[in-house]
């Protein structure tokens, strides 16, 4: 219970206190539960929805939903976005060793620069008009169920960059995971991702639209995975390695490249 105590303390601003010594074992361990953290904050994106649907249109709707997600969180990883493109700015001196330590030393400066700053202004803007636009345009089954599952795929992308990467620093709650992080925690995390996208697809589209939906949610986990790994790659091309920025930054992508792909599908089997 204390990893998945911990995933909470990670990936949401809930007060929760985890008592005893935390190890790194600890640490690394409630990756397995990421999943569970964000099929918790898709609840309450589908609370919200649910809430203001009726009483607000699609785009006021989809605003809410945006700052539900941004404020169970944190803003945690929009931050990890700005401070990971602000680092991706940076020109190149010629030096590739002083040139990587300088874009460290960025991501980890408390101020965001220009680059930053539109970053997540792109982040929310994309996310907002998908949202929007699937609302207003796709079967309200359909809507909910990926609405719940977008945060659980977008958490989850974290773990195989963790479980395949290298860390960029010699210290860092990064390096924690990366270096601590089983196959057993890759498994049952992505276990934990099927099973909810199963039972959502099961419970509330199989019916409407068969197995194609089945179909589309493993086409969204293949296309995530092959994403986490190119990403993994460029990170360590770039930064020498993966740090706590670059998995929030890739968290929130994902999450745009989650209703790219679902946006897409819905035009051609709906």
């Amino acid at each position: 219970m204390r990893q998945l105590f911990l995933a909470f303390q990670f990936l949401t601003i809930l007060p929760i206190k985890v008592r005893g010594t935390v190890t790194e074992k600890d640490i690394s361990g409630s990756a397995v539960f990421f999943p569970v953290a964000g099929a918790f904050q898709g609840l309450l994106g589908v609370c919200t929805a649910l809430l203001s649907v009726n009483f607000f249109s699609s785009e006021i709707t989809s605003g809410l939903v945006l700052l539900t997600f941004i404020i169970i969180n944190g803003g945690f990883h929009l931050d990890g976005l700005a401070d990971t493109f602000d680092a991706l700015a940076v020109k190149s001196s010629g030096d590739p060793t002083a040139d990587r330590n300088r874009k460290l030393s960025i991501m980890k400066d408390s101020t965001t620069g220009a680059i930053g700053v539109i970053a997540i202004v792109m982040s929310v803007l994309l996310k907002f008009l998908f949202l929007a636009d699937l609302l207003s345009s796709s079967p309200s089954s359909f809507f909910y169920v990926f609405l719940f599952l977008m945060p659980v795929f977008s958490k989850w992308i974290m773990i195989p960059m963790m479980y395949h990467g290298k860390s960029a620093r010699e210290d860092g709650l990064g390096k924690m995971f990366i270096e601590n992080i089983t196959i057993n925690s890759f498994v049952v995390a992505s276990l934990l991702l099927i099973f909810f996208s199963a039972a959502a697809g099961i419970l509330y589209l199989h019916k409407p639209f068969g197995s194609s939906a089945i179909i589309l949610f493993f086409l969204l986990i293949a296309i995530l995975y092959i994403f986490s790994l190119l990403s993994t790659k460029f990170f360590e091309k770039r930064f020498g390695g993966l740090t706590g920025d670059t998995f929030g930054a890739v968290s929130e992508i994902s999450e745009i490249l989650f209703f790219l792909v679902t946006s897409l599908w819905l035009q051609h089997f709906i």
